[in-house]
């Protein structure tokens, strides 16, 4: 009777989320933890390992899709100056958070969550104003970059706090590296393969396609990607992110995929981790004040390191009101927040409070922002 019930109650609320979303004006992410939290309250889902499975084979989805959103070929800065900000860029938005970690003597899950990225919500700000906004277009070229970073830190904490930091963590963080380069060369052999042999590319994913080969390519070449980031003792998010960029980079003759995959993930797989997510948040820690205040200094301490380093790298490039929006666009990082808040407190880094701190500041600034940058767009835009 149980999972019956988890099974019929999670297709509710994957139907559900969408209308209510529409409706409130609410990002769709932030309604399906919301609900999640709220069926779990009422007792309509409860923990299972199918409903857990499925809730990390969901995020895994993701990490793919935010994967294929880079083309290593595509990718680039036009301007050599532009590179340098970058470089600055990153460089403060480590240091300041650095600097906070130390001066208020923070769990090392802090000095990564404060500067992570995650292209979820920067993507729906994509289909809402186009990638043709400079501050946007910069938000998402920046935001790839910060998730490649990001899932770099995310690996290596996980490797620190299930290891600890020592020699066999050193192992592991060396296999990680050396993963990379071979990850690198196979890359540089593959576009050599494929510049020799181009009719490969059609021959795995054809034009014409009747029997769905390029989602059968794209999910085998996933889990393959996952399976051994397992055997390597590897972060299985690096394997699903850089399969989708595989994905993207070499088969880009098949426009129609991103789109078949995306209403796959974003119309099942994905609804379901975020109402997992929700469905370990207690509803009594929005009317928490300590777990409320803590929130607070999260989300300021992620926008705020943003707004200040966008202006020192940025202001002379976009200008004020663009380096404003484009601080606030790359503040939203509610996918890896969740993924870190979740590794820390399975890890005991952080406590049950801090968890549902990190979780309520990603929501709560998730909210915030959206309609903040939606009130500024059109501020900044009258005549």
């Amino acid at each position: 009777m149980g999972n019956t019930v988890v099974i019929i109650t999670l297709s509710m609320l994957v139907l559900l989320s969408p209308f209510l979303s529409r409706v409130t004006k609410v990002p769709v992410v932030v309604v399906e933890i919301l609900l999640g939290s709220l069926a779990a309250y009422f007792g309509l889902l409860v923990e299972n390992d199918l409903f857990k499975i499925i809730a990390k084979v969901g995020f895994l989805y993701l990490m793919f899709l935010a994967g294929m959103e880079v083309n290593l070929k595509a990718f680039g800065f036009e301007k050599s100056s532009l590179l340098r900000r970058t470089v600055l860029y990153f460089a403060m938005l480590y240091g300041c958070s650095f600097t906070l970690y130390l001066y208020f003597d923070l769990s090392s899950v802090y000095l990564v969550a404060f500067p992570i990225f995650s292209l979820g919500m920067l993507m729906a700000l994509v289909k809402e104003y186009g990638k043709k906004k400079p501050w946007l277009a910069l938000a998402l070229n920046i935001g790839i970059i910060g998730e490649l970073v990001s899932i770099m830190a995310l690996t290596i904490l996980s490797g620190g706090l299930e290891y600890g930091f020592n020699r066999e963590f050193v192992f592991v963080l060396g296999g990680l590296f050396l993963f990379l380069i071979g990850f690198i060369l196979f890359f540089r052999g593959i576009r050599i393969l494929f510049w020799w042999y181009p009719g490969l590319k059609t021959l795995i994913m054809p034009h014409e396609d009747s029997k769905d080969q390029d989602v059968r390519f794209s999910m085998a070449l996933m889990f393959i990607m996952i399976a051994m980031m397992l055997y390597l003792k590897i972060d299985v998010v690096l394997g699903a992110f850089l399969a989708g960029m595989f994905i993207a980079t070499y088969f880009k003759h098949k426009t129609e995929l991103p789109e078949k995959l995306s209403s796959f993930g974003f119309g099942f797989l994905v609804p379901i981790f975020f109402i997992h997510v929700g469905s370990t948040l207690a509803l009594d820690a929005f009317t928490d004040v300590k777990i409320l205040q803590s929130a607070l200094f999260i989300a300021s301490a992620i926008i705020g390191i943003r707004l200040i380093s966008s202006l020192v790298a940025y202001g002379g490039y976009l200008g004020l009101k663009n380096t404003i929006l484009f601080s606030l666009s790359d503040s939203m990082p509610l996918t890896f927040t969740v993924a870190i808040a979740t590794l820390g407190y399975s890890a005991n880094a952080i406590t049950h409070d801090e968890y549902y701190s990190f979780i309520v500041a990603s929501m709560g600034s998730g909210i915030f922002l959206m309609l903040l940058i939606k009130i500024l767009y059109v501020a900044f835009n009258k005549k």
